[in-house]
Protein backbone atom coordinates (compact mmCIF):
# COMPACT_ATOMS: atom_id res chain seq x y z
CA UNK A 1 0.00 0.00 0.00
CA UNK A 2 1.24 3.48 -0.86
CA UNK A 3 2.62 5.68 1.94
CA UNK A 4 1.03 8.68 0.23
CA UNK A 5 -2.71 9.08 0.84
CA UNK A 6 -4.44 8.13 -2.39
CA UNK A 7 -8.23 7.88 -2.49
CA UNK A 8 -10.73 7.37 -5.28
CA UNK A 9 -14.32 7.96 -6.27
CA UNK A 10 -15.38 5.16 -8.63
CA UNK A 11 -18.92 5.72 -9.94
CA UNK A 12 -20.73 3.54 -12.46
CA UNK A 13 -21.94 5.54 -15.48
CA UNK A 14 -25.56 4.56 -14.96
CA UNK A 15 -27.15 8.02 -14.63
CA UNK A 16 -26.86 11.36 -12.90
CA UNK A 17 -24.73 12.03 -9.81
CA UNK A 18 -26.81 11.05 -6.77
CA UNK A 19 -26.51 12.83 -3.42
CA UNK A 20 -25.02 9.67 -1.90
CA UNK A 21 -22.40 9.51 -4.65
CA UNK A 22 -21.67 13.22 -4.27
CA UNK A 23 -21.07 12.73 -0.54
CA UNK A 24 -18.68 9.83 -1.22
CA UNK A 25 -16.77 11.96 -3.74
CA UNK A 26 -16.70 14.91 -1.35
CA UNK A 27 -15.46 12.91 1.66
CA UNK A 28 -12.67 11.39 -0.46
CA UNK A 29 -11.75 14.78 -1.90
CA UNK A 30 -11.70 16.54 1.49
CA UNK A 31 -9.63 13.76 3.05
CA UNK A 32 -7.12 13.79 0.18
CA UNK A 33 -6.70 17.56 0.37
CA UNK A 34 -6.46 17.51 4.19
CA UNK A 35 -3.73 14.85 3.97
CA UNK A 36 -1.94 16.50 1.02
CA UNK A 37 -2.70 13.34 -0.97
CA UNK A 38 -4.21 12.49 -4.34
CA UNK A 39 -7.88 12.19 -5.37
CA UNK A 40 -8.64 9.89 -8.30
CA UNK A 41 -11.91 9.60 -10.25
CA UNK A 42 -12.23 6.16 -11.83
CA UNK A 43 -15.14 4.94 -13.97
CA UNK A 44 -16.45 1.46 -13.06
CA UNK A 45 -18.29 0.57 -16.26
CA UNK A 46 -18.15 -3.25 -16.23
CA UNK A 47 -21.92 -3.58 -15.84
CA UNK A 48 -22.58 -2.92 -19.53
CA UNK A 49 -26.33 -3.52 -19.34
CA UNK A 50 -26.84 -0.60 -16.93
CA UNK A 51 -24.47 1.91 -18.51
CA UNK A 52 -26.06 5.07 -19.92
CA UNK A 53 -24.70 7.07 -22.87
CA UNK A 54 -22.97 10.33 -21.86
CA UNK A 55 -23.38 9.47 -18.14
CA UNK A 56 -19.62 9.76 -17.53
CA UNK A 57 -19.57 13.29 -18.92
CA UNK A 58 -22.58 14.27 -16.82
CA UNK A 59 -21.02 12.81 -13.66
CA UNK A 60 -17.82 14.75 -14.27
CA UNK A 61 -19.74 17.95 -15.00
CA UNK A 62 -21.64 17.64 -11.72
CA UNK A 63 -18.40 17.12 -9.77
CA UNK A 64 -16.85 20.15 -11.46
CA UNK A 65 -19.94 22.24 -10.66
CA UNK A 66 -19.54 21.29 -6.99
CA UNK A 67 -15.91 22.42 -7.13
CA UNK A 68 -14.52 18.90 -6.52
CA UNK A 69 -11.26 18.70 -8.49
CA UNK A 70 -9.34 15.50 -9.17
CA UNK A 71 -5.68 14.69 -9.75
CA UNK A 72 -6.06 11.64 -12.02
CA UNK A 73 -8.96 10.48 -14.19
CA UNK A 74 -10.19 9.62 -17.68
CA UNK A 75 -9.87 13.25 -18.82
CA UNK A 76 -6.53 14.32 -17.31
CA UNK A 77 -4.81 10.93 -17.35
CA UNK A 78 -2.22 9.94 -14.75
CA UNK A 79 0.44 7.35 -13.94
CA UNK A 80 -2.05 4.46 -13.70
CA UNK A 81 -3.97 4.83 -16.96
CA UNK A 82 -6.47 3.82 -18.16
CA UNK A 83 -9.01 4.96 -15.55
CA UNK A 84 -12.00 3.20 -17.12
CA UNK A 85 -12.66 -0.45 -16.27
CA UNK A 86 -13.61 -1.61 -19.77
CA UNK A 87 -10.23 -0.38 -21.03
CA UNK A 88 -8.47 -2.55 -18.43
CA UNK A 89 -9.83 -6.00 -19.44
CA UNK A 90 -6.39 -7.33 -20.37
CA UNK A 91 -5.08 -6.33 -16.94
CA UNK A 92 -7.90 -8.18 -15.15
CA UNK A 93 -7.46 -11.28 -17.32
CA UNK A 94 -3.93 -11.81 -16.04
CA UNK A 95 -5.09 -11.97 -12.42
CA UNK A 96 -8.09 -14.18 -13.20
CA UNK A 97 -5.74 -16.71 -14.78
CA UNK A 98 -3.43 -16.49 -11.79
CA UNK A 99 -6.26 -17.32 -9.36
CA UNK A 100 -7.44 -20.23 -11.52
CA UNK A 101 -3.91 -21.65 -11.78
CA UNK A 102 -3.46 -21.39 -8.00
CA UNK A 103 -6.76 -23.20 -7.39
CA UNK A 104 -8.34 -20.10 -5.86
CA UNK A 105 -10.96 -19.69 -8.61
CA UNK A 106 -12.72 -22.04 -11.00
CA UNK A 107 -15.14 -22.25 -13.93
CA UNK A 108 -18.81 -22.78 -13.09
CA UNK A 109 -21.25 -23.99 -15.78
CA UNK A 110 -24.54 -23.81 -13.84
CA UNK A 111 -27.39 -22.16 -15.72
CA UNK A 112 -29.53 -19.44 -14.16
CA UNK A 113 -32.43 -21.94 -13.98
CA UNK A 114 -30.26 -24.43 -12.06
CA UNK A 115 -29.04 -21.72 -9.71
CA UNK A 116 -32.59 -20.53 -9.02
CA UNK A 117 -33.76 -24.12 -8.34
CA UNK A 118 -30.87 -24.52 -5.90
CA UNK A 119 -31.83 -21.26 -4.14
CA UNK A 120 -35.46 -22.36 -3.89
CA UNK A 121 -34.44 -25.66 -2.24
CA UNK A 122 -32.29 -23.75 0.27
CA UNK A 123 -35.16 -21.39 1.12
CA UNK A 124 -37.48 -24.38 1.59
CA UNK A 125 -35.02 -25.74 4.15
CA UNK A 126 -34.95 -22.37 5.92
CA UNK A 127 -31.39 -21.62 4.78
CA UNK A 128 -29.98 -18.35 3.44
CA UNK A 129 -29.55 -18.85 -0.32
CA UNK A 130 -25.95 -19.08 -1.53
CA UNK A 131 -24.05 -20.95 -4.20
CA UNK A 132 -23.54 -24.58 -3.15
CA UNK A 133 -20.19 -25.07 -4.83
CA UNK A 134 -21.45 -27.75 -7.20
CA UNK A 135 -18.84 -27.06 -9.90
CA UNK A 136 -15.82 -26.60 -7.63
CA UNK A 137 -14.14 -29.85 -8.60
CA UNK A 138 -15.24 -30.57 -12.15
CA UNK A 139 -13.10 -32.94 -14.23
CA UNK A 140 -11.89 -31.93 -17.66
CA UNK A 141 -14.42 -34.43 -19.13
CA UNK A 142 -17.30 -32.78 -17.25
CA UNK A 143 -16.19 -29.32 -18.41
CA UNK A 144 -15.96 -30.56 -21.99
CA UNK A 145 -19.44 -32.10 -21.80
CA UNK A 146 -20.94 -28.82 -20.54
CA UNK A 147 -19.19 -26.85 -23.29
CA UNK A 148 -20.51 -29.26 -25.93
CA UNK A 149 -24.00 -28.40 -24.64
CA UNK A 150 -23.19 -24.77 -25.50
CA UNK A 151 -22.80 -23.65 -21.90
CA UNK A 152 -20.52 -20.69 -21.24
CA UNK A 153 -18.94 -20.68 -17.78
CA UNK A 154 -18.55 -17.90 -15.25
CA UNK A 155 -15.47 -17.77 -13.03
CA UNK A 156 -16.14 -18.09 -9.30
CA UNK A 157 -13.78 -17.26 -6.46
CA UNK A 158 -13.25 -20.17 -4.06
CA UNK A 159 -14.19 -18.78 -0.64
CA UNK A 160 -12.20 -20.43 2.18
CA UNK A 161 -14.47 -22.27 4.62
CA UNK A 162 -14.66 -21.69 8.36
CA UNK A 163 -12.78 -18.41 8.25
CA UNK A 164 -13.47 -15.16 10.10
CA UNK A 165 -12.98 -12.12 7.90
CA UNK A 166 -12.27 -8.95 9.86
CA UNK A 167 -12.66 -5.51 8.31
CA UNK A 168 -10.91 -2.90 10.44
CA UNK A 169 -13.15 0.04 9.62
CA UNK A 170 -12.16 3.61 10.54
CA UNK A 171 -15.80 4.53 11.15
CA UNK A 172 -17.43 1.33 12.39
CA UNK A 173 -14.50 -0.30 14.21
CA UNK A 174 -13.76 -3.99 13.72
CA UNK A 175 -16.51 -5.70 11.72
CA UNK A 176 -16.36 -9.51 11.47
CA UNK A 177 -17.91 -11.71 8.79
CA UNK A 178 -18.16 -15.52 8.59
CA UNK A 179 -16.82 -16.85 5.30
CA UNK A 180 -19.32 -19.74 5.43
CA UNK A 181 -22.15 -17.24 4.92
CA UNK A 182 -20.75 -15.83 1.70
CA UNK A 183 -20.59 -18.65 -0.86
CA UNK A 184 -18.28 -18.78 -3.87
CA UNK A 185 -19.00 -15.58 -5.76
CA UNK A 186 -18.68 -14.72 -9.44
CA UNK A 187 -15.61 -12.70 -10.42
CA UNK A 188 -15.99 -13.02 -14.22
CA UNK A 189 -19.31 -13.20 -16.06
CA UNK A 190 -20.11 -15.45 -19.04
CA UNK A 191 -19.17 -12.66 -21.45
CA UNK A 192 -15.65 -12.52 -19.98
CA UNK A 193 -16.19 -9.16 -18.24
CA UNK A 194 -15.17 -9.08 -14.57
CA UNK A 195 -17.64 -8.17 -11.85
CA UNK A 196 -17.36 -5.02 -9.76
CA UNK A 197 -15.94 -6.78 -6.69
CA UNK A 198 -13.07 -8.25 -8.68
CA UNK A 199 -12.22 -5.24 -10.86
CA UNK A 200 -12.26 -2.85 -7.91
CA UNK A 201 -9.69 -4.92 -6.01
CA UNK A 202 -7.29 -5.07 -8.96
CA UNK A 203 -7.69 -1.35 -9.65
CA UNK A 204 -7.33 -0.29 -6.02
CA UNK A 205 -4.09 -2.26 -5.67
CA UNK A 206 -2.53 -1.20 -8.97
CA UNK A 207 -3.53 2.44 -8.46
CA UNK A 208 -2.02 2.33 -4.94
CA UNK A 209 -5.25 3.35 -3.23
CA UNK A 210 -4.49 3.81 0.47
CA UNK A 211 -8.03 4.44 1.81
CA UNK A 212 -11.45 3.36 0.55
CA UNK A 213 -14.05 5.85 1.84
CA UNK A 214 -17.61 5.04 0.78
CA UNK A 215 -21.19 4.56 1.99
CA UNK A 216 -22.33 1.90 4.46
CA UNK A 217 -24.25 0.09 1.70
CA UNK A 218 -20.84 -1.10 0.42
CA UNK A 219 -19.89 -2.72 3.75
CA UNK A 220 -21.26 -6.08 2.55
CA UNK A 221 -18.77 -5.95 -0.36
CA UNK A 222 -15.80 -5.47 1.97
CA UNK A 223 -15.33 -9.14 3.07
CA UNK A 224 -15.32 -10.35 -0.56
CA UNK A 225 -12.79 -7.70 -1.46
CA UNK A 226 -10.60 -8.50 1.56
CA UNK A 227 -10.60 -12.18 0.55
CA UNK A 228 -9.49 -11.26 -2.97
CA UNK A 229 -6.72 -8.97 -1.70
CA UNK A 230 -5.43 -11.77 0.52
CA UNK A 231 -5.71 -14.41 -2.23
CA UNK A 232 -3.56 -12.24 -4.48
CA UNK A 233 -1.03 -11.62 -1.68
CA UNK A 234 -1.84 -7.93 -1.34
CA UNK A 235 -2.53 -5.72 1.69
CA UNK A 236 -6.08 -4.29 1.64
CA UNK A 237 -6.50 -0.51 1.84
CA UNK A 238 -7.90 1.16 4.96
CA UNK A 239 -11.71 1.04 4.87
CA UNK A 240 -14.09 3.74 6.12
CA UNK A 241 -17.83 3.23 5.59
CA UNK A 242 -19.88 6.39 6.19
CA UNK A 243 -23.42 6.12 7.54
CA UNK A 244 -26.56 5.65 5.52
CA UNK A 245 -28.47 8.75 4.43
CA UNK A 246 -32.10 8.60 5.59
CA UNK A 247 -35.08 10.63 4.40
CA UNK A 248 -37.05 12.82 6.80
CA UNK A 249 -39.18 9.83 7.84
CA UNK A 250 -35.90 8.19 8.90
CA UNK A 251 -36.24 5.56 6.18
CA UNK A 252 -33.36 4.58 3.90
CA UNK A 253 -33.36 6.98 0.98
CA UNK A 254 -34.24 5.28 -2.28
CA UNK A 255 -33.86 6.74 -5.75
CA UNK A 256 -37.63 6.39 -6.17
CA UNK A 257 -38.29 8.56 -3.09
CA UNK A 258 -39.94 11.71 -4.50
CA UNK A 259 -39.99 13.58 -1.17
CA UNK A 260 -36.35 14.59 -1.72
CA UNK A 261 -34.57 15.98 -4.76
CA UNK A 262 -31.74 13.47 -5.05
CA UNK A 263 -29.52 14.35 -7.99
CA UNK A 264 -26.89 17.09 -8.07
CA UNK A 265 -27.90 18.19 -11.57
CA UNK A 266 -31.42 18.94 -10.32
CA UNK A 267 -30.07 21.30 -7.66
CA UNK A 268 -27.96 23.07 -10.26
CA UNK A 269 -31.00 23.44 -12.55
CA UNK A 270 -33.12 24.81 -9.67
CA UNK A 271 -30.59 27.56 -9.03
CA UNK A 272 -28.86 26.35 -5.89
CA UNK A 273 -25.32 27.51 -5.12
CA UNK A 274 -22.71 24.72 -5.36
CA UNK A 275 -20.83 25.89 -2.27
CA UNK A 276 -24.04 25.59 -0.22
CA UNK A 277 -24.67 22.06 -1.54
CA UNK A 278 -21.07 21.09 -0.66
CA UNK A 279 -21.45 22.56 2.84
CA UNK A 280 -24.75 20.72 3.39
CA UNK A 281 -23.57 17.36 2.03
CA UNK A 282 -20.39 17.52 4.12
CA UNK A 283 -22.54 17.52 7.26
CA UNK A 284 -24.40 14.34 6.24
CA UNK A 285 -22.46 11.93 8.43
CA UNK A 286 -19.51 14.14 9.39
CA UNK A 287 -19.24 16.56 12.28
CA UNK A 288 -16.99 19.64 12.32
CA UNK A 289 -14.96 20.50 15.40
CA UNK A 290 -16.97 23.51 16.58
CA UNK A 291 -20.57 24.75 16.57
CA UNK A 292 -20.29 26.62 13.27
CA UNK A 293 -22.22 24.99 10.40
CA UNK A 294 -21.53 27.46 7.60
CA UNK A 295 -18.11 26.40 6.36
CA UNK A 296 -16.17 27.27 3.22
CA UNK A 297 -14.49 24.55 1.18
CA UNK A 298 -11.10 25.55 2.61
CA UNK A 299 -12.46 25.31 6.14
CA UNK A 300 -13.93 21.87 5.38
CA UNK A 301 -10.57 20.70 4.03
CA UNK A 302 -8.78 22.01 7.10
CA UNK A 303 -11.17 20.25 9.51
CA UNK A 304 -11.94 16.99 7.69
CA UNK A 305 -10.69 13.83 9.44
CA UNK A 306 -12.04 10.29 9.41
CA UNK A 307 -12.39 10.18 13.18
CA UNK A 308 -15.18 12.75 12.90
CA UNK A 309 -17.18 10.69 10.39
CA UNK A 310 -20.26 9.55 12.29
CA UNK A 311 -21.54 5.99 12.57
CA UNK A 312 -25.18 6.99 13.19
CA UNK A 313 -27.40 7.48 10.11
CA UNK A 314 -27.58 10.97 8.63
CA UNK A 315 -31.01 12.52 8.01
CA UNK A 316 -31.47 14.56 4.83
CA UNK A 317 -33.24 17.66 6.18
CA UNK A 318 -34.69 19.57 3.21
CA UNK A 319 -35.57 22.60 5.37
CA UNK A 320 -32.01 22.84 6.62
CA UNK A 321 -30.73 22.71 3.05
CA UNK A 322 -33.10 25.55 2.07
CA UNK A 323 -31.96 27.57 5.11
CA UNK A 324 -28.29 26.96 4.34
CA UNK A 325 -28.62 27.88 0.67
CA UNK A 326 -30.48 31.04 1.71
CA UNK A 327 -27.52 32.01 3.92
CA UNK A 328 -25.26 31.74 0.88
CA UNK A 329 -27.76 33.54 -1.38
CA UNK A 330 -27.85 36.51 1.00
CA UNK A 331 -24.08 36.90 0.76
CA UNK A 332 -23.79 36.18 -2.97
CA UNK A 333 -22.84 38.80 -5.54
CA UNK A 334 -25.97 40.48 -6.97
CA UNK A 335 -25.06 39.65 -10.58
CA UNK A 336 -24.71 35.98 -9.66
CA UNK A 337 -28.11 35.92 -7.92
CA UNK A 338 -29.74 37.47 -10.99
CA UNK A 339 -27.97 34.95 -13.25
CA UNK A 340 -29.41 32.11 -11.12
CA UNK A 341 -32.96 33.45 -10.91
CA UNK A 342 -33.68 35.22 -14.20
CA UNK A 343 -33.93 32.07 -16.41
CA UNK A 344 -36.73 30.79 -14.16
CA UNK A 345 -38.84 33.93 -14.71
CA UNK A 346 -38.31 33.51 -18.46
CA UNK A 347 -39.12 29.78 -18.33
CA UNK A 348 -42.34 30.53 -16.40
CA UNK A 349 -43.40 32.95 -19.15
CA UNK A 350 -43.17 35.95 -16.82
CA UNK A 351 -40.52 37.66 -18.93
CA UNK A 352 -39.62 37.45 -22.64
CA UNK A 353 -36.40 35.74 -23.74
CA UNK A 354 -35.35 38.89 -25.60
CA UNK A 355 -35.63 41.91 -23.29
CA UNK A 356 -35.10 45.62 -23.76
CA UNK A 357 -32.57 47.37 -21.53
CA UNK A 358 -35.49 48.78 -19.53
CA UNK A 359 -36.96 45.29 -19.00
CA UNK A 360 -33.55 43.93 -17.96
CA UNK A 361 -33.12 46.70 -15.42
CA UNK A 362 -36.62 46.07 -14.02
CA UNK A 363 -35.98 42.31 -13.79
CA UNK A 364 -32.60 42.89 -12.11
CA UNK A 365 -34.15 45.16 -9.47
CA UNK A 366 -37.06 42.77 -8.93
CA UNK A 367 -34.74 39.81 -8.25
CA UNK A 368 -32.44 41.77 -5.93
CA UNK A 369 -35.50 42.99 -4.02
CA UNK A 370 -36.15 39.33 -3.12
CA UNK A 371 -32.53 38.23 -2.60
CA UNK A 372 -32.87 38.12 1.20
CA UNK A 373 -35.81 35.72 1.05
CA UNK A 374 -34.69 33.50 -1.83
CA UNK A 375 -33.65 29.96 -0.92
CA UNK A 376 -32.78 29.05 -4.54
CA UNK A 377 -33.09 30.59 -7.99
CA UNK A 378 -36.34 28.91 -9.10
CA UNK A 379 -38.10 30.23 -5.99
CA UNK A 380 -38.15 33.70 -7.56
CA UNK A 381 -41.24 32.65 -9.59
CA UNK A 382 -43.32 32.09 -6.45
CA UNK A 383 -41.86 35.06 -4.56
CA UNK A 384 -42.72 37.57 -7.31
CA UNK A 385 -46.22 36.36 -8.21
CA UNK A 386 -47.91 39.59 -7.18
CA UNK A 387 -45.85 41.56 -9.75
CA UNK A 388 -47.36 39.61 -12.64
CA UNK A 389 -51.03 39.34 -11.61
CA UNK A 390 -53.84 41.45 -12.99
CA UNK A 391 -55.97 40.74 -9.93
CA UNK A 392 -54.44 39.99 -6.55
CA UNK A 393 -55.75 37.87 -3.72
CA UNK A 394 -55.88 39.55 -0.33
CA UNK A 395 -54.86 37.16 2.43
CA UNK A 396 -56.65 37.08 5.80
CA UNK A 397 -54.26 39.46 7.53
CA UNK A 398 -54.47 41.93 4.64
CA UNK A 399 -58.29 41.88 4.74
CA UNK A 400 -58.18 42.54 8.48
CA UNK A 401 -55.88 45.54 7.97
CA UNK A 402 -58.00 46.89 5.12
CA UNK A 403 -61.10 46.78 7.35
CA UNK A 404 -59.60 49.53 9.55
CA UNK A 405 -61.69 52.72 9.78
CA UNK A 406 -58.76 54.96 8.76
CA UNK A 407 -58.00 52.94 5.61
CA UNK A 408 -60.24 54.75 3.04
CA UNK A 409 -58.80 58.11 4.14
CA UNK A 410 -55.19 56.84 3.92
CA UNK A 411 -55.66 55.19 0.51
CA UNK A 412 -57.47 58.20 -1.02
CA UNK A 413 -54.73 60.52 0.18
CA UNK A 414 -52.02 58.13 -1.04
CA UNK A 415 -53.64 57.83 -4.47
CA UNK A 416 -53.79 61.61 -4.74
CA UNK A 417 -50.15 62.10 -3.73
CA UNK A 418 -48.97 59.41 -6.21
CA UNK A 419 -50.65 61.31 -9.04
CA UNK A 420 -48.33 64.23 -8.22
CA UNK A 421 -45.19 62.02 -8.38
CA UNK A 422 -43.32 62.53 -11.67
CA UNK A 423 -40.46 60.02 -11.28
CA UNK A 424 -42.06 56.83 -9.94
CA UNK A 425 -39.00 55.80 -7.91
CA UNK A 426 -38.58 54.78 -4.25
CA UNK A 427 -37.30 58.18 -3.05
CA UNK A 428 -40.22 60.09 -4.55
CA UNK A 429 -42.75 57.49 -3.27
CA UNK A 430 -41.26 57.91 0.21
CA UNK A 431 -41.96 61.67 -0.01
CA UNK A 432 -45.53 60.94 -1.11
CA UNK A 433 -46.13 58.68 1.93
CA UNK A 434 -44.72 61.38 4.25
CA UNK A 435 -47.12 63.85 2.69
CA UNK A 436 -50.01 61.41 3.40
CA UNK A 437 -48.90 61.23 7.04
CA UNK A 438 -48.87 65.01 7.29
CA UNK A 439 -52.27 65.35 5.61
CA UNK A 440 -54.11 62.58 7.51
CA UNK A 441 -52.26 62.47 10.82
CA UNK A 442 -51.96 58.66 10.52
CA UNK A 443 -48.49 57.19 10.99
CA UNK A 444 -46.63 53.95 11.70
CA UNK A 445 -48.63 50.76 11.18
CA UNK A 446 -51.85 52.68 10.63
CA UNK A 447 -50.21 54.31 7.61
CA UNK A 448 -47.85 51.73 6.13
CA UNK A 449 -49.86 48.55 6.64
CA UNK A 450 -52.94 49.67 4.64
CA UNK A 451 -50.69 50.80 1.78
CA UNK A 452 -48.77 47.50 1.72
CA UNK A 453 -51.98 45.43 2.00
CA UNK A 454 -53.67 47.44 -0.76
CA UNK A 455 -50.88 47.15 -3.32
CA UNK A 456 -49.60 43.61 -2.54
CA UNK A 457 -52.48 41.74 -0.85
CA UNK A 458 -50.08 40.92 2.01
CA UNK A 459 -48.98 42.47 5.28
CA UNK A 460 -45.36 41.32 5.04
CA UNK A 461 -42.86 41.44 2.21
CA UNK A 462 -39.75 43.10 0.82
CA UNK A 463 -39.03 46.82 0.99
CA UNK A 464 -42.35 48.63 0.48
CA UNK A 465 -41.00 51.60 -1.48
CA UNK A 466 -39.12 49.37 -3.94
CA UNK A 467 -42.18 47.13 -4.24
CA UNK A 468 -44.43 50.06 -5.18
CA UNK A 469 -41.83 51.42 -7.62
CA UNK A 470 -41.46 48.05 -9.39
CA UNK A 471 -45.22 47.44 -9.53
CA UNK A 472 -45.44 50.69 -11.47
CA UNK A 473 -47.85 53.59 -11.46
CA UNK A 474 -50.54 51.93 -13.60
CA UNK A 475 -50.78 48.73 -11.53
CA UNK A 476 -50.72 50.56 -8.16
CA UNK A 477 -53.39 53.04 -9.29
CA UNK A 478 -55.60 50.21 -10.54
CA UNK A 479 -55.29 48.30 -7.25
CA UNK A 480 -56.09 51.39 -5.21
CA UNK A 481 -59.08 52.20 -7.45
CA UNK A 482 -60.47 48.68 -7.10
CA UNK A 483 -60.39 48.95 -3.32
CA UNK A 484 -61.79 52.47 -3.14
Amino acid sequence: MSQEVRVRFAPSPTGHLHIGGARAALFNYLFARNQKGKFIVRIEDTDQARNVDAATEKLMESLKWLGIEWDESVDVGGPHEPYQSMERLDIYKKYVEQLIQEGKAYHCYMTEEELEAEREEQRARGETPKYSGRDRNLTEEQKKAYEEEGRKPVVRFLVPQGQEITVDDKVRGKVTFDSDGIGDFVIVRQDGIPTYNFAVVIDDHLMEISHVIRGEEHLSNAPRQVLLFEALGWTPPVFAHASLILNEDRQKMSKRDESIIQFVEQYRDLGYLPEAIVNFISLLGWSPGGEEEILTKDELIEQFTLDRVIKAPAVFDTQKLAWMNNQYMKEADEDRVVWLALPHLVKAGRLPEMMTDEQKKWAYDLIILHQEKMSFGAEIVKLTELFFKEEIDYNGEAKEVLAGEQVPEVLRAFKGKLEEVEDFKAEEIKKAIKAVQKETGHKGKNLFMPIRAAVSGQTHGPDLLQTISLLGRTVVKKRLDSLL
